[in-house]
């Protein structure tokens, strides 16, 4: 039968209570160390905030460290309805006026109608890619397609699906109106190059006449077959009056770095204009301040004593981050070896009180306008690191920052290190007083039970005493 403790019953003590008291007494360091885990973790924390800012500060500057980051430019079309524009980074600075006399237009043939089902032979299609001239035909490189149309596969319908399904550069669908249906085919691309002819192998014997598969034949001349409803024709231009043709109306290799959209033939001269866009290589120099003055706020805050209030931010003092603050704006100040400029200000982005960058507008537009020299302010190169670029000076600080072993990464390992250790010393401190509790109660425990016999002794001799003053 398991026995029941009530400790403090024979001595009258209260024994858990002053055993609480001993154990709390042996816990009191847990206080310190939980604060200092509380400030730990704000601090790796903060320095968490740190890394990702001086991160997106380093992809901020190395977007400007390139050419790609002030090669944007954009183009607009005087009629966009008939020719759209579009360009890629670096296309150079242009102005262009062109005219579409003739849009690219893919080769259409109809058969002629047929009532709904009918079956239109057995035999086969050879389908070839090439050019008309005239009533002549000139195959190009591609390989005929044969189609076999066999019993069962004879209907428009399905002849459709063989013609779509085989890859020979055509599509096929079926019209149906009130005089029947009729299979209608068009090239998948459009130009001369891109035309078609087809050829049939009727099983009837006869190729050409009126009946059979030969009603889906084409070639020019041939009344029996299928009739072309549209020409296989190239797009006709003038671009500053000099004429051009092609086979697509998408003209993506015509000027450098522009894409030509013809969707309209002109009635007149449309201005095409190429020039840098400055907006967005305003955003992107914007993007590199706001980057900075993000991580230059987070530094502050992380390093301020407040007086006011008398609170200090959670890294004040940390010599790492005071550091990595003052080498900052340090570098905000120094000076690349381009010319005309070579200072930050030279341009308008002007490192004020307590650290911010500011742009003028002003002296920035005036940059813009040389936009070749402001470039040079953040992608010159060289042997001397504290005279390249802007661009590449803040990104190759930033990535050592946060390398491996940079500054930030060995900060926030530190505190890591750190709060493990502070675990431990924790767990040392509840281990010891889960000991020293065991302990106390066996020793108290012990003591109540010595008291609880003395006290039966004592009652014991009592009542003895008791009687023999009786008797």
């Amino acid at each position: 039968m398991a026995s029941i403790s009530s400790p403090g019953i024979a001595s009258g003590l209260d024994i858990q209570s002053i055993v609480s008291q001993l154990v709390a007494l042996e816990k009191a360091p847990l206080t310190q160390l939980k604060s200092q885990a509380t400030s730990f973790q704000t601090r790796l924390s903060t320095m968490g905030t740190i890394k990702s800012q001086v991160a997106a500060l380093g992809d901020a500057a190395a977007k400007l460290s390139k050419n790609t980051g002030w090669d944007a430019v954009k183009a607009t079309s005087s009629n966009p309805l008939a020719i759209g524009v579009t360009v890629k980074a670096g296309a150079p600075a242009t102005s262009i006026t062109m005219e579409v006399q003739n849009l690219a237009k893919a080769q259409s043939t109809a058969s002629a109608a047929v009532p709904a089902g009918t079956a239109m032979g057995t035999g086969s299609m050879i389908i070839e890619l090439g050019q008309w001239s005239g009533s002549s035909f000139a195959a190009g490189s591609g390989t005929p397609v044969t189609i076999d149309i066999g019993a069962g596969d004879d209907t428009l319908a399905k002849i459709a699906a063989k013609i779509n399904e085989s890859g020979a550069g055509v599509s096929a669908t079926v019209l149906k109106d009130a005089s029947g249906e009729r299979l209608l085919m068009r090239s998948k691309e459009t130009g001369e190059e891109n035309a078609f002819r087809i050829t049939v192998a009727d099983d009837d014997g006869q190729d050409t006449d009126a009946g059979g598969l030969s009603r889906l034949a084409f070639s020019v001349g041939n009344a029996n077959g299928m009739s072309r409803s549209q020409n296989a024709e190239n797009a006709l231009a003038t671009i500053n009056n000099v004429s051009i043709s092609s086979a697509s109306n998408t003209l993506s290799d015509t000027l450098p770095g522009m894409t030509l959209q013809l969707s309209q033939e002109t009635t007149g001269p449309v201005e095409i204009d190429v020039s840098n866009d400055t907006a967005a290589i305003s955003a992107n120099v914007k993007a590199f301040v706001d980057a900075y003055n993000t991580l230059n706020t987070t530094l502050a805050t992380a390093t301020r004593y407040d007086e006011a209030t008398k609170t200090a931010g959670p890294l004040q003092g940390d010599s790492t981050t005071v550091g990595l603050q003052n080498a900052l704006r340090g570098m905000m100040r120094s000076v690349s070896s381009s010319t005309p400029y070579s200072r930050l200000s030279d341009v308008g982005i002007e490192l004020k009180s307590g650290g911010k960058l500011e742009i003028d507008a002003t002296k920035m537009g005036a940059a813009l306008d040389n936009l070749d020299d402001l470039k040079a302010l953040f992608t010159t190169t060289g042997s001397d690191p504290t005279a390249v670029g802007f661009g590449w000076k803040i990104k190759t600080f930033a990535e050592g920052l946060i390398d491996s072993d940079g500054t930030v990464t060995n900060k926030t390992d530190a505190l890591q290190a750190s709060i493990k250790r502070n675990t431990l010393d924790q767990e040392r401190v509840n281990d010891k007083a889960a000991r020293s509790e065991k302990r106390l109660l066996a020793q108290y425990n012990a003591m109540d039970a010595s008291v609880g016999k003395l006290n039966s002794l004592s009652a014991f001799v009592s009542q003895q005493i008791s009687m023999w003053n009786k008797g």
